[in-house]
């Protein structure tokens, strides 16, 4: 079988486990430093991965009757992080969907009590976000 071969071990050439003299293992170590010394190519700290800024501002499109009308108007409704403001919501449609976002619009949906006999709880307040686009721009959101 040819899996279990990695674990048989192969009798050793001669010639290949002579030990290396001292010059010989110095050059292969100034041959690792020069590999070492070769340009290499870093990502600047300041830019973020536009995916980590989408995933974190961005929750899902708001598709209701009134949002899928707003459409038509060039304006599509997000619901957005709490901690999310217009410049980084602004920033996150842009990148993600490679559009050009003129205005956005915050606006916060309170929380609201809700009762089912004796029980009384919340209904959890969120977070939304009107991005108008410029014109001819569109978003396909799946609808």
């Amino acid at each position: 079988m040819a899996i279990l071969d990695v674990f048989k071990t192969k009798p050793a050439k001669s010639g290949q486990n002579e030990k290396k003299t001292e010059k010989e293992i110095s050059g292969d170590v100034k041959i690792a430093k020069e590999e070492k010394n070769a340009p290499i190519i870093e990502k600047k700290a300041g830019k973020k991965d536009f995916s980590q800024i989408a995933a974190r501002i961005l929750k899902a499109p708001h598709i209701t009757e009134k949002a899928i009308n707003m459409g038509q108007d060039n304006k599509y409704v997000f619901k957005v992080s709490p901690e999310g403001n217009k410049s980084e919501v602004k920033k996150a449609v842009s990148e993600l969907y490679g559009v050009n976002v003129v205005d956005v619009n915050i606006i916060n949906i309170p929380k609201k009590k809700r009762r089912l006999g004796q029980n009384q709880g919340f209904k959890s307040g969120y977070k939304k976000a009107v991005v108008t686009l410029a014109e001819g721009e569109k978003i396909e959101t799946g609808i």
